[in-house]
């Protein structure tokens, strides 16, 4: 109910004639359906809405249509049952004249409704106490709630307060621009929703205090605010404040200031201060999208002015075309026809009768000449100083126009143009008639392009920087590796140790194998995240309001993309250290045997030869276990290998057991002339693998130069000297087969 409260005022504004009978005589009417629908996909300040729909699809009421992009977006709705019968640009009602995509619908009729519930049957509960705040948000912002007092900020951003503790919530009542009467006939004959809204406002941003801020021309909406609040048992939790009738008290920073004293920064937003404000027809609209699970697909829409004969408030479904409201209203075509969308301070005149009304459309104004006369021609600036008297935003309205003209934008931004609400009280009190918002938002307009270009600029001079900082750090990491490499080399050199170990070398066999195992693993994690990188970016690029964060993203990807190089030249320096290794234990026992004049049956000899074996059986496992992992067709004979190489470490134990215990090695006190004969064998059938195997080698090199010559290609010559070296070296496997004892002349050799 209405308290004592201690109100406040703004400097400046303005009491121009109201002009509000004209339209309250009558009850809110329904308008019927029009022959089509318009819906811009852009109906709010944020990104787009994204449509869903195309051509020739069927859509049912409440059905969302668009989907919200970005943060600061919201989703639309059908209004009606119906066909999609263009999905295209189109006019849509803003200053600039411009086109937007629209979804164009044809209604069937029927306004059959897509099935929907409360928000509490969807949750299964029923209490309010018992929905969390983020559910509530959620909800709000999947059903379409923008800001319905003009400016189309989307609810759901703006109830995300963050960390900002919030005490009190504002609900802007004061409708405080003449003609206009949307707001005060919502809380004429439908105060109870925006009670039972403001309940929920309260919840979410958990604030104790709510005021409702009326002007006090307005003594019919007070009342059933007041009767309201008795019925639903809330009048100790809510006030009603009236205020004083100024013009512009409805702004949001001029209603904070007259109801608590406070006053917003430049740059800064009313939750800094823990205040949250929002309109008494966003605080309807949300409670029938809690309470009945209504997305926000109408509002109330003044139509006024003296060319209608019957001005009133239509509840208008969204997209109905102007003509249609106003054929409903009675309007008769002046000969100089203006039809304003908004009121007659900071309303715009519509170039066509068939655009759309959206969310934001809280008035259509059609005045006669008489009524409303069009503007004069501007006379030059006399330094009177009343725009500076009448400017609620405690601006220099003339010397914002004076670099408005001259294109001195930095100057204009410099005196905090951006925080002029376009109210119009300034061109309403000049004498010289100068339209000075008009210069206001051409400046403002140009200051976002410029900002616009200087960002682009500043993130590919960022992308270009950091590209040359990879190819200098690329280059330093070549040099270093090359450095290393030839360190290594001369050391090694130096060096030359006369004997390897054999085990060590086996050992460092198993470890190269373990360590390639680890570098492919981090491989196959950084593939995935360079993937991952790489849809955030291109998301990122796709929605301007993430345009800060693509610097970002792109900075991780040319590091990820560096560390995948950098794994790349590991795994292939892993993979030559493994073949080292394996190539290590042979070279070892050769060295062993070439400078080790001892006994080779001694029991320390035969010990290493048995050790040997061991390892070498360790790394033949685990490649085992390595292709049965990965399904491999090498695993009959891996398994053969390994068994004869069991048999080898078993020998190789009992010798040196033998050796511990005085006893003779059974294979030095009596060759086995069958062991011999049977290891010539192995090595005849060998060999002659190999020269199976080097023979399609040949074939294949043949083949590859045959086609290069016949197609005239450049590398007719190198697939020559291929061919040459391949035959080279099945020349040397048959010699070697045939330097062999016991060999039999093959079949293809004969």
């Amino acid at each position: 109910m209405t308290n004592l409260i201690r109100l406040h005022s703004f400097d400046g504004g303005i009491h121009p004639a109201e002009n509000k009978a004209q339209s309250t005589q009558t009850p809110i009417r329904v308008a019927s359906l029009p022959d089509e629908l318009i819906l811009p996909v852009h109906q709010h300040i944020g990104a787009a809405a994204r449509p869903l729909v195309q051509a020739g699809d069927t859509v049912l009421k409440g059905q969302r249509i668009a989907e919200a992009e970005g943060f600061v977006s919201v989703p639309l709705h059908a209004p009606t049952s119906g066909t999609v019968v263009a999905v295209e640009d189109r006019a849509v009602p803003h200053a600039s004249g411009l086109e937007e995509l629209c979804i164009v619908i044809r209604p069937d009729g029927r306004d059959q409704w897509l099935e929907h519930q409360s928000l509490y049957a969807q949750l299964g509960v029923e209490h309010l106490a018992d929905i969390s705040p983020r559910q509530l948000v959620e909800h709000i912002r999947n059903s379409g709630i923008a800001g319905m007092g003009g400016a189309g900020f989307p609810t759901a951003v703006k109830l995300n307060v963050g960390q900002n503790p919030i005490h009190t919530l504002i609900l802007n009542g004061a409708e405080c621009e003449p003609y206009i009467t949307a707001d005060d006939m919502l809380m004429r004959e439908r105060a109870a929703e925006i009670i039972q809204g403001a309940l929920i406002l309260q919840h979410i941003v958990g604030s104790k205090r709510c005021l409702i801020g009326v002007e006090d021309n307005k003594p019919e909406a007070v009342a059933a605010l007041e009767q309201a609040l008795v019925q639903l048992d809330q009048q100790h939790h809510i006030d009603v404040v009236s205020i004083p009738t100024k013009y512009p008290s409805g702004g949001e920073k001029q209603l904070i200031k007259i109801l608590t004293g406070e006053e917003v920064p430049a740059g800064g937003i009313p939750a800094n201060l823990g205040l949250v404000c929002q309109n008494v027809g966003t605080a309807a609209a949300v409670y029938r999208a809690v309470q009945f699970g209504e997305p926000l697909i109408s509002r109330i829409t003044t139509v006024t002015g003296d060319a209608v004969q019957q001005p009133g408030n239509f509840e208008a479904l969204i997209g109905t075309p102007v003509a249609h409201l106003l054929q409903l209203a009675g309007y008769r075509a002046q000969k100089r026809e203006r039809v304003i969308m908004g009121g007659p301070m900071m309303g715009f005149a519509l170039p066509q009768l068939q655009l759309p009304i959206t969310k934001t459309s809280n008035c259509l104004l059609a005045p006669t000449e008489q009524e409303l006369p069009p503007n004069d021609i501007a006379m030059a600036c006399i330094r009177c100083g009343l725009c500076v008297d009448a400017c609620p935003a405690d601006l220099l309205p003339q010397q914002l126009y004076w670099f408005s003209k001259a294109q001195e934008f930095e100057k204009a931004e410099q005196h905090n143009i951006f925080d002029c609400i376009e109210c119009g009280a300034c061109s309403y009190v000049c004498p010289s008639h100068i339209p000075l918002v008009q210069y206001y938002r051409y400046a403002k307009g140009a200051i976002r392009e410029d900002r616009a270009a200087k960002a682009k600029a500043e993130r590919a001079r960022l992308r270009f920087e950091e590209r040359l900082a990879r190819q200098e750090r690329e280059a330093a990491e070549k040099e270093a590796k090359r450095k290393a490499r030839a360190e290594a080399a001369a050391k090694a050199q130096a060096e030359k140790p006369a004997v390897a170990d054999t085990a060590a070398a086996s050992a460092a066999a198993v470890s190269s194998s373990a360590d390639l195992d680890k570098l492919q693993k981090q491989l196959d994690a950084t593939q995935s995240a360079i993937a991952k990188t790489k849809e955030k970016l291109e998301a990122a690029r796709a929605d301007e309001t993430q345009a800060d964060k693509v610097p970002v993203l792109e900075a991780a990807l040319a590091k990820t993309q560096d560390k995948l190089k950098a794994l790349a030249k590991d795994i292939a320096a892993a993979k030559k250290a493994a073949k080292a290794a394996e190539a290590a234990a042979p070279a070892a026992d050769a060295a062993l045997t070439a400078t080790d004049k001892g006994d080779p049956n001694s029991p320390e000899r035969l010990q290493r030869k048995w050790e040997t074996a061991k390892a070498r059986l360790d790394t033949a496992l685990q490649r085992l276990a390595e292709a049965q992992a990965q399904g491999l067709d090498t695993i009959a004979a891996l398994q053969a290998g390994i068994d004869k190489q069991q048999e080898r470490v078993n020998e190789a134990h009992a010798a040196w057991q033998a050796a511990l215990n005085g006893e003779a090695p059974a294979a030095t006190a009596a060759p086995d002339a069958a062991a011999q004969a049977q290891a010539s064998a192995d090595a005849i059938d060998a060999l002659q693998k190999k020269i199976l195997a080097q023979q399609d080698r040949v074939t294949k090199m043949q083949e590859r130069h045959d086609m290069a010559k016949a197609e005239g290609l450049d590398t007719v010559e190198a697939l020559a000297l291929g061919v040459q070296k391949q035959q080279d070296k099945l020349h040397q496997l048959q010699q070697e087969l045939a330097a062999l004892p016991g060999r039999s002349t093959p079949a293809n050799e004969a």
